[in-house]
């Protein structure tokens, strides 16, 4: 059977970096944006491209119809969709906070709902990966609309894959720290800044898309054929140890 994959955000840093990882593991790619020609720019006239809103139901579903008509059945869904705002909770405008909940968590939940009613529809079995967040995981400063978000992801990944195991559907996600992509361009633009984001993770340095991409890559594939339900920290230790203090 071939494997076809549906990646949305494609053409974010993320995005375009797992998009090149599943290329060379054999996988065919259904690549999902809301702007063409920021998928054009990243990918050219290869793959099959798709331009919808997955943040709504029926932008959800109109992309797997899309990659139905083009005869395309995908079995592996990765979801990088998502954005950063960051602000004290009383700081954060009733608009930032619907933007920060609908880029992470709304668009998470549409579109795994219709990722897995495609694959119920042709009975297949089939695996996803979320992106969540290290600041999901530990408190962080000035995180709080993210965290809220990204916690609803995690939440959302430990239900939906105890109700679809039986049907052979696997649902993971991953959380790293910062990583160095155009999205975080503005926490870490400056040497000074870049330099103090590193120093706070144990493993001190700053994550890479790549890094991420061979994660998730390794969680969508065979190789990760017994692991559901589970989300995997990248950050550094950041979330589960405390670094020395010098």
């Amino acid at each position: 059977m071939e494997k076809v994959a549906l990646l949305t955000g494609a053409a974010g840093g993320l995005g375009q970096a797992l998009a090149a990882k599943l290329v060379r593991d054999g996988w065919t790619l259904v690549l999902v944006g809301r702007d063409g020609e920021r998928l054009r720019a990243a990918y050219g006239n290869s793959h099959c491209q798709i331009i919808a809103d997955c943040s709504t139901v029926a932008g959800a579903h109109d992309m797997l119809e899309q990659a139905r008509v083009a005869g395309l059945q995908p079995t592996a869904l990765a979801h990088c969709v998502g954005n950063i705002r960051l602000g004290a909770l009383h700081r954060v405008s009733e608009e930032d906070f619907q933007a920060v909940l609908t880029a992470n968590l709304v668009s998470a939940f549409h579109t795994l709902a219709a990722f897995t009613a495609s694959l119920r529809e042709s009975a297949v079995p089939g695996a996803a990966v979320l992106v969540s967040s290290a600041a999901a995981r530990v408190g962080t400063p000035n995180h709080e609309a993210v965290a809220a978000a990204k916690g609803g992801v995690e939440a959302l990944v430990r239900s939906a894959a105890a109700t679809y195991a039986n049907f052979g559907i696997r649902v993971n996600a991953v959380a790293p720290g910062i990583m160095d992509t155009p999205a975080a361009a503005r926490l870490i633009g400056s040497p000074a800044a870049r330099e103090a984001a590193a120093r706070q993770y144990p493993l001190p340095g700053i994550g890479t898309s790549a890094e991420l991409a061979e994660l998730m890559a390794w969680l969508l594939g065979t190789t990760g054929s017994r692991v559901t339900g589970q989300v995997w920290s990248l950050d550094g230790g950041f979330s589960s140890i405390r670094p020395l203090v010098k």
